[in-house]
């Protein structure tokens, strides 16, 4: 049996001694897409940023399938629309290209095969045209699909995408789905915080469902289902397949 590619036992995340996320544990499968689901205040993006170590845990264990001098090439992470500074002078091409840099040794500037990556990637999501246009002068889909780009560029086998989907158009959507699909097809795994409902099963293999405790981590044809829907959000709204925003 293959080992899982992220393991987590026992996570607790405290703000000033306050636990936010209690005795978390589960596993997650090479090639999977992975939602992480809950509802507002829940902890899910606290979770995402804790397994990636960008949060250190109270307690509990986190551990990768590969060696963690390996982290830095095999771990992708897209944030936020909106979660970064629009003002920075920085063009398309140059995020994209960023995706590069962990393969780089330091002060070594990026090469032609690096840079035909990034502008491939940026074919990909569509947005090649916009090479030279600044980072900040972009709707939310579009930035939301250059740093999509950029994680593509930098060919990890482990993805983490907060809420990807948040305020995008259809389209984006589309692209995005398409593309996290093709990362599983190539061996890669996938971990997204979710918000939409009705688009678990359609898009998603596994689950991890949580409010502030683990409610159930496991396939989504046997994990999601009204009655963990109901317990995760303290109501009965699977019916009506509402959204919830973290």
């Amino acid at each position: 049996m293959e080992n899982p590619v992220l393991s987590v036992k026992n996570l607790t995340v405290a703000y000033d001694g306050k636990p936010v996320l209690e005795n978390i544990t589960g596993e997650i499968k090479k090639g999977s897409l992975t939602a992480i689901i809950g509802p507002n205040g829940a902890g899910k993006t606290t979770f995402l940023k804790a397994i990636m170590g960008l949060l250190k845990p109270l307690s509990g264990e986190v551990t990768f399938g590969f060696e963690d001098k390996e982290r830095k090439t095999k771990i992708a992470y897209v944030p936020q629309t909106g979660s970064t500074d629009r003002d920075f002078p920085v063009t398309v091409f140059d995020v994209a290209l960023m995706g590069r840099y962990p393969h780089l040794g330091w002060f070594k500037r990026p090469k032609k095969k690096d840079r035909e990556i990034a502008f491939e990637m940026l074919k990909k999501v569509g947005m090649e045209k916009y090479v030279h246009r600044q980072i900040g002068t972009l709707s939310g889909g579009q930035e939301q699909r250059v740093f999509l780009a950029r994680a593509l560029a930098q060919q990890a086998k482990l993805y983490f995408l907060d809420e990807p989907f948040k305020g995008v158009d259809a389209a984006t959507e589309k692209v995005i789905v398409e593309m996290l699909r093709e990362i599983r097809e190539q061996g890669g795994t996938v971990v997204v915080v979710h918000h939409d409902l009705n688009t678990v099963k359609k898009y998603f293999d596994s689950v991890i469902m949580i409010n502030k405790t683990l409610v159930c981590w496991g396939d989504t044809e046997s994990c999601f289902n009204e009655k963990t829907v109901s317990r995760t959000f303290k109501t009965d709204i699977f019916p009506e397949m509402k959204t919830s925003y973290d």
